[in-house]
């Protein structure tokens, strides 16, 4: 069996192994890759962030098409198939791969096909079908490898109507109504893209609310606008079976109730890929939903061994992955990093509107007893917002009483997720830097979606006299 050496070998080409694959690569070592799908990206760029916020992208511009009168009464999704919004995904995805593997090539990182498992503390096996077996000896290893729905296995998902969040980008019609099991993110974000084409939805929360780790008036804004759009929220409900039918799913529920639509979308969770890697023989266990346990440097039990992105569970974002990636590249070299490279990592929720949020929310505040004020600013009160015509939505400041820093940051409505950014630039100063005195005596372009930031932090000011 061939054997190669390298300083450091990442497992996984995602965000989080890129990260770390080029962050070690710019310090001079000798680096490897190791990558069980054909193509380089991983499941974000394959199954997930890319190819779901490209169909949301598609569907919002037919949705405009569609509300501009061009179709006039037609119902939407009789006339969208839902193969045809995925065209646009794939031709991103080949433009993601593209540019990723011109990252390895400049950076003379090479990439090994294969499954990865280790054969030591120092050593992995990567064995394909095609090339056969290979050994890569490394100083250090970071594990990447993402992860995928959790499946149970009582439930049936080689049926043609049931899917998860993989399967669904390989739907081949458009349906007249679907069941979504799982109001996290994933189950959130599909909620919005299905019902913004007409089809009719039941989303089964099985908590009290709606992405409870958010600001309590956005969790109720995201309930009130998907309702009034015509989502069927069900809260505090739990599956007993799922039943296949010929022409759709019943899902039944502990509470008696059955709902049958023509598809079932499970959402409920996801599994580290961690399975056969060997980690327990070496002394890394993962959990019983396959993630590994880290300590704050992303380490795991093994110094030399990190683990960064979806395989160590929350936050399970891309962004937080990619700067996890290149924290683990730095520090397994130089033995420490910037923390601040992964801290305050704001929320991107790509529901229709978006959320973005960062920093404390003011249930955080009010248990840990920092005196806090509020500053809003309504979307349909900006003239930029009145003008595109996407006047839903509000940015929150909270912000501490006395010493007015920025305590917290949340937004929902049109491109939240790029109008955090500002706010956090704000928040990441140090000191007196971090203040609300910047948006107050900041001009901000007009007529812009940034002016949000002034008219709240004014807001805020008043409540204070």
């Amino acid at each position: 069996m061939k054997e190669l050496k390298y300083d450091v070998v990442v497992i996984g080409t995602g965000p989080g192994g890129e990260g770390a694959a080029m962050q070690a690569s710019k310090w001079g070592k000798s680096v490897a890759a190791v990558e069980m799908m054909p193509r380089i990206g991983g499941s974000c760029t394959h199954r997930g962030t890319i190819p779901s916020k490209a169909l949301r992208f598609a569907i919002f511009q037919v949705t405009n098409a569609i509300n501009s009168g061009v179709f006039h009464d037609l119902r939407l999704s009789s006339i969208v198939h839902f193969p045809d919004l995925l065209k646009s995904a794939r031709s991103v995805i080949d433009k993601q791969v593209g540019m990723r593997l011109g990252f390895y090539d400049r950076n003379e990182v090479p990439i090994h096909r294969g499954h990865a498992r280790f054969l030591d503390t120092q050593t992995i096996e990567v064995s394909n079908d095609e090339e056969g077996r290979v050994c890569l000896k490394a100083d250090a290893f970071v594990i990447a490898t993402g992860s995928r729905p959790f499946r149970p296995p009582e439930i049936d998902f080689s049926h043609p109507h049931v899917f998860d969040s993989d399967t669904i980008l390989e739907l081949k019609e458009t349906p007249h109504s679907i069941s979504i099991y799982g109001a996290g993110v994933i189950g959130c974000e599909y909620a919005s893209m299905f019902r913004n084409l007409g089809i009719k939805v039941n989303l089964i929360n099985t908590r009290d609310k709606l992405l409870e780790f958010l600001d309590d008036e956005i969790i109720d804004a995201l309930s009130y606008h998907l309702r009034e759009r015509g989502v069927i929220i069900r809260h505090r409900e739990f599956y007993e079976r799922v039943e296949p039918t010929d022409d759709g799913v019943i899902l039944h529920l502990k509470s008696g109730k059955q709902i049958k639509t023509d598809i079932l979308l499970w959402a409920a969770g996801r599994s580290g890929n961690s399975d056969n890697m060997g980690l327990e023989e070496i002394g890394i266990p993962p959990n019983n939903r396959g993630q590994i346990p880290v300590n704050e440097h992303f380490q795991t039990s093994i110094p030399h061994i990190y683990a960064v992105g979806d395989v160590i569970g929350a936050p399970s974002l891309a962004s937080a992955a990619y700067v996890q990636g290149r924290y683990a590249g730095q520090h397994l070299i130089k033995g420490t990093c910037e923390t601040a490279m992964v801290a305050d990592i704001p929320t991107g929720i790509y529901t229709s509107p978006e959320i973005s949020s960062l920093g404390k929310t003011e249930r955080e505040l009010t248990e840990a007893g920092i005196p806090y004020e509020v500053g809003q600013s309504i979307f349909k009160s900006l003239a930029r917002a009145q003008i595109t015509g996407q006047t839903i939505g509000m940015l929150k400041l909270l912000f501490h009483r006395e010493t007015l820093q920025i305590l917290g940051i949340h937004c929902f409505g049109m491109n939240a997720s790029e109008i955090i950014h500002i706010g956090q630039a704000i928040m990441s100063q140090p000191g007196e830097q971090n203040s609300l005195n910047y948006f107050v005596n900041t001009t901000f372009n007009y007529p812009t979606m940034a002016e949000a930031y002034r008219v709240a932090a004014l807001n805020g000011l008043n409540r204070l006299f």
